[in-house]
């Protein structure tokens, strides 16, 4: 049956929390740790993003010491990212201002996932995001590169074509990923291993595009 199908490929993680500032760092990297174990840790700054975004608005409007649940939900294509709690409350984009807090985190979340939206449970309600997996995220990679190595191209110099071009962008990449290392070793990080993790988030975003 295709429903059987469906369910074969969901992978689904439960994690209960109590609404405080020091879960949050804890509730990221639970969730890290659980994308980690499906394969996907080219996925972790994102939903780390929707996670912190989700959880401080339970800390702010329902209230700190409140208990929720963070779910994760993988169906192949998208993951998505629920946290339920007791408050009836929903979230509106067009009740909250840009300049308010609740505000600006609601357009974050839009801005960064793929669709999000609130559901009313028999508890309170839940409020879900949706992150898209697939080769989106990888042109949006390609897309952050292509203009960090603009930066590293002389200005106003003769346009290159040809082998002459691809000597040039290979050149910058280099250089680019050089001052990269010299910026982490300074930060007191590990280059090799900041290396080793840019080269597992690769190859996973290699194996979604695909």
């Amino acid at each position: 049956m295709p429903g059987d199908k469906v369910r074969e490929h969901r992978h689904r993680s439960v994690l209960p929390f109590t609404a405080a500032p020091a879960e949050v760092r804890l509730l990221r990297q639970a969730a890290t740790a659980q994308l980690g174990q499906w394969g996907m840790p080219h996925a972790a700054e994102e939903t780390e993003l929707v996670i912190t975004e989700l959880a401080t608005n339970v800390i702010k409007h329902v209230g700190e010491g409140t208990s929720a649940t963070l779910v994760l939900e993988w169906d192949g294509e998208r993951l998505r990212v629920e946290v339920h709690d007791k408050s009836r409350s929903v979230p509106s984009l067009s009740a909250a201002g840009c300049d308010d807090e609740c505000g600006r985190g609601l357009h974050l979340l839009a801005a960064v996932t793929a669709d999000w939206g609130t559901i009313l449970t028999a508890a309170g309600k839940s409020v879900w995001c949706e992150i898209t997996l697939g080769p989106e995220q990888v042109c949006r990679r390609m897309e952050r590169a292509a203009a960090a190595l603009r930066s590293y191209r002389p200005e106003g110099g003769a346009t290159l074509e040809g082998r002459l071009r691809d000597a040039a962008l290979k050149e910058s990449a280099v250089e680019l990923i050089a001052d990269l290392l010299h910026w982490t070793a300074a930060c007191g990080l590990d280059p090799e291993d900041v290396l080793d993790r840019a080269q597992m988030h690769y190859e996973a975003d290699a194996g979604v595009a695909a």
